[in-house]
């Protein structure tokens, strides 16, 4: 969730929100635009979510400006009795309601979601980054108990629990600090999909009237996604659990357990197959081209296509040949489980981040092939010394950790106007020679 637009917590270059309007099975969250292999995100502050999905206000934006809409106080009592004929009740309305105000930040932010548009590549330094790699370690290692209870009870293995829980919420550091009645309310009457946002406000009154949450700590992001792992109302209510047996299904918690749990649960639902990989990176040959054919690794095998170590991929079930940067960038053969983890987010980049992540926090390689990038590329370290460099500039880095997310793209920019280069934001080794040149 978070500082950015969207809920990457460090990613840059998250997916393109566009509503979902299908049922809540579709999908925990607003999604992507669904099309090419790779379909650029959104996100906010320098920390990745979304991610591509709705996302998080930036650093140093104004938490929650709010002010007086005589109109929307007449939709707050219009919508009241649509509320009441869906069953909650006035006391849960009149109690979720109190000072609730017009925000025009969040519909600013709703409105302004097509910004730092970057390559897969960019977006996968991002969310695999070495610092995002290591916490998601120190979180397995801290949450190991819980999280071997959570695979053994549902079948979903620890680190991809473990990848969304760092993709999503950058392990429960960026949860999202807006009141989401205030935020959805905004939303439902002036935004640009008022029945979704309308439909998410009811659920969210059903969650308060359930007694999981109190108002005041019911916070998330800008567009309704709540706790650890981002669920939007209507995705808590369907797949939601009480793992801890407290009686709630507590999501905001500072302990994770009910969130990672609901997570694992959400991806069982759709089908999740304990011992199959979720896909992996392999070798294919040279101008051969793969469409959205799937076939057994046996038979790709026959035609070709191998593991990265140049071994035939084991039988774990029908695969396409995915390569989200064309036949010049790394390829990758994916499995069902890809398609389930595009559920709690339907685009190509997220699922490669996850899935990545999760074999990275295991102990798992980097991606071995190289990308079309264009330029040449900093190191995670010559990363952290560009933004320390911008900084002392003047220019505003919030951090120094090497996730190039959109302050750090548009301190680049600035920079570059200010010396006379071309803005084009990248964190090239061009750059830094200049930054240290100037």
């Amino acid at each position: 969730m978070r500082a950015v637009i969207l809920g990457l917590s460090g990613l840059f270059l998250g997916i393109s929100p566009s509503w979902a309007t299908g049922a809540v099975e579709e999908s925990l969250r607003p999604q992507s635009r669904p099309g090419a292999a790779f379909t650029p995100a959104v996100v906010l502050n320098d920390v990745p979510t979304q991610v591509l999905r709705p996302q998080m206000r930036p650093a140093g934006v104004e938490v929650f400006h709010v002010t007086a809409n005589p109109e929307f106080d007449r939709w707050i009592a219009g919508f009241r009795g649509r509320a009441l004929s869906q069953g909650i009740s006035g006391q849960v309305f009149d109690r979720a309601f109190r000072g609730v105000r017009y925000d025009p930040d969040v519909v600013a932010k709703d409105r302004n979601q097509s910004e730092f548009k970057r390559e897969i590549w960019d977006y996968l330094d991002n969310a695999v980054s070495p610092v995002r790699v290591e916490n998601g370690q120190r979180a397995l290692r801290r949450h190991r108990r819980t999280l071997d209870r959570i695979e053994a009870h549902y079948g979903v293995e620890k680190e991809v629990v473990a990848a969304v829980w760092g993709m999503e919420s950058t392990y429960g550091e960026r949860l999202g600090d807006l009141p989401l009645i205030g935020s959805m309310a905004t939303l439902a009457y002036d935004g640009r999909r008022g029945a979704f946002f309308e439909k998410q406000l009811i659920a969210a009154l059903k969650i308060l009237q359930s007694g999981d949450v109190t108002p005041d700590r019911m916070k998330g992001s800008w567009a309704g996604a709540m706790g650890h792992t981002q669920f939007m109302p209507t995705s808590y209510e369907a797949y939601a659990v009480d793992f801890t047996g407290d009686g709630k299904r507590d999501v905001w918690s500072d302990d994770p357990t009910d969130a990672l749990a609901s997570t694992a649960a959400y991806l069982k639902r759709f089908g999740w197959r304990k011992g199959m990989p979720w896909g992996m990176e392999v070798q294919v040959p040279r101008g051969a081209s793969f469409g959205s054919t799937s076939r057994m690794p046996s038979d790709w095998a026959a035609r070709g296509v191998v593991g990265i170590d140049g071994r035939p991929v084991r039988d774990f079930g029908s695969a396409r040949i995915l390569q989200p940067a064309g036949p010049a960038g790394a390829s990758f053969m994916v499995f069902a489980n890809f398609d389930v983890i595009k559920r709690y987010n339907n685009a190509d980049a997220y699922a490669l981040g996850v899935g990545h992540l999760s074999d990275r926090i295991a102990g798992g390689p980097e991606i071995q092939a190289s990308w079309p990038r264009g330029y040449d590329p900093l190191t995670f370290d010559q990363r952290k010394e560009m933004q320390r460099r911008l900084q002392r500039k003047g220019y505003a880095v919030e951090k120094i950790d090497g996730i190039v997310g959109p302050n750090t793209v548009a301190a680049i920019r600035a920079f570059q106007q200010s010396v006379g280069a071309t803005p084009d934001g990248l964190p090239s080794q061009q750059l830094l020679a200049l930054l240290k040149r100037s």
